[in-house]
C-alpha cells in the first residue's frame, strides 16, 4: 500500500485572508443580537395631547427587540442603553458578516482541496 500523501495546505493567499477575518472577528468587543428602534406612543388617556388631531405622541422610547427560542422578547431601555445597546448591535452584524466571508473563504479553499485530493 503506497504511503497516504497530506491532502494539499491552503494557499498562502487563503491562509491570510482567512488570519485577517478572525482578527477581525477578536477586536469586535461585545455583540448582541435584535434590533433597536425609537418609538412615539400614544398613552390612552383620552384628555391626553397625544390623542388631540394631530396627535403629539410620547417618547421617544427606545426598544430592543430579540428572539428566544422562537418567542420574540422586548425590553425598553433608557437613552444612554439604548446607546450601548446600538453599538453591541453594530458589532453583531459586523459579526455575522465576517462569519459570512469565512465560511465562503473555507467552501472555496476546502472545495480546492477536496478536489486535490480526488484527482490523485
Amino acid at each position: 500500500m503506497p504511503p497516504r500523501q497530506a491532502p494539499s495546505a491552503p494557499r498562502a493567499g487563503g491562509a491570510a485572508k482567512l488570519q485577517a477575518l478572525q482578527q477581525a472577528v477578536l477586536i469586535l468587543g461585545f455583540v448582541r443580537p435584535g434590533s433597536l428602534v425609537r418609538r412615539y406612543m400614544p398613552c390612552g388617556n383620552p384628555a391626553c395631547r397625544c390623542m388631540g388631531r394631530p396627535p403629539r405622541l410620547h417618547g421617544p422610547y427606545h426598544q430592543w427587540t430579540y428572539k428566544v427560542a422562537g418567542r420574540t422578547k422586548t425590553m425598553r431601555l433608557s437613552e444612554e442603553q439604548a446607546r450601548l445597546c446600538q453599538d453591541w448591535l453594530r458589532n453583531h452584524k459586523q459579526l455575522k458578516r465576517l462569519v459570512r466571508q469565512m465560511e465562503q473563504l473555507s467552501l472555496r479553499e476546502t472545495d480546492r482541496i477536496l478536489g486535490a485530493i480526488s484527482r490523485r
